[in-house]
């Protein structure tokens, strides 16, 4: 799988060329801080990352997920 792109990289899909558009499904381990006010309602007010891993990429375009590719950004 694709790894997530940095601020030097992007996805492009090699089925059609897409740049811009996919659907991404990853799971994360978070720890929330979560503050209630005394009515009860939830706010989460700081989370931390502890793990995240993407399971598939694919394009929102042709829909195929096998030819997800991480290509270096030209702007950068």
């Amino acid at each position: 799988m694709p790894a997530l792109p940095d601020d030097s990289h992007r996805w492009r899909c090699g089925g059609c060329g897409n740049l811009t558009r996919f659907d991404v499904t990853r799971n994360r381990r978070t720890t929330e801080y979560w503050h209630f006010d005394l009515a009860g309602e939830r706010r989460v007010e700081d989370t931390e990352l502890l793990a995240e891993t993407v399971d598939t990429v694919r394009c929102r375009w042709c829909g195929r997920d096998d030819a997800i590719e991480l290509i270096r950004r030209q702007d950068v």
